[in-house]
């Protein structure tokens, strides 16, 4: 399933996209780390090239990217669960684990159309909602995620020792 955007398309990642990919998630390695260094590497990968991989395979994590004229300039990865407990209900859910625009293109409105392929992506799923976290050192992203009208689910605090 692609998806016909103003300028570019939004597909499922493939293979070829394995460099694209693991540049936008250095971008996003070093927002983080510049955020909370006490937390985030300088330097590493979120995921080998082989667990990538998988994950471009895999129909309950997919990742679809935004292509413009031959080049990834974007992505969102999304994982859909379902989840219940004694006290919760059975809920079907898809978690955006990270969306990236590339730092030359933002402020174009790819990463709303990212997010609202996946949306309708989890809509034709049946997930009754979508779930992602942001990092409060990130306050670009908080107002972005603001502005498609997420809102809080629950507050994660923390105190540093």
């Amino acid at each position: 399933m692609s998806k016909v955007q103003k300028s570019g398309i939004i597909r499922r990642a493939v293979a070829s996209d394995l460099a694209a990919v693991n540049r936008l998630l250095e971008q996003v390695l070093q927002l983080h780390h510049s955020g909370r260094p006490d937390l985030f590497q300088a330097s590493g990968k979120k995921y080998s090239d082989a667990e990538l991989l998988a994950i471009f395979e895999d129909d309950s994590r997919p990742v679809f990217v935004y292509e413009e004229r031959g080049r990834v300039l974007g992505y969102v990865f999304c994982c859909i669960s379902e989840s219940s407990g004694a006290q919760l209900k059975p809920v079907k859910s898809m978690y955006i684990d990270d969306l990236c625009v590339d730092s030359d293109a933002r402020g174009r409105h790819i990463g709303k159309a990212l997010f609202e392929h996946a949306r309708e992506f989890a809509e034709s799923e049946g997930c009754h909602n979508i779930t992602l976290h942001v990092w409060e050192c990130n306050p670009s992203a908080r107002a972005f995620y603001d502005s498609l009208g997420l809102t809080p689910q629950y507050t994660s605090l923390e105190m540093l020792l």
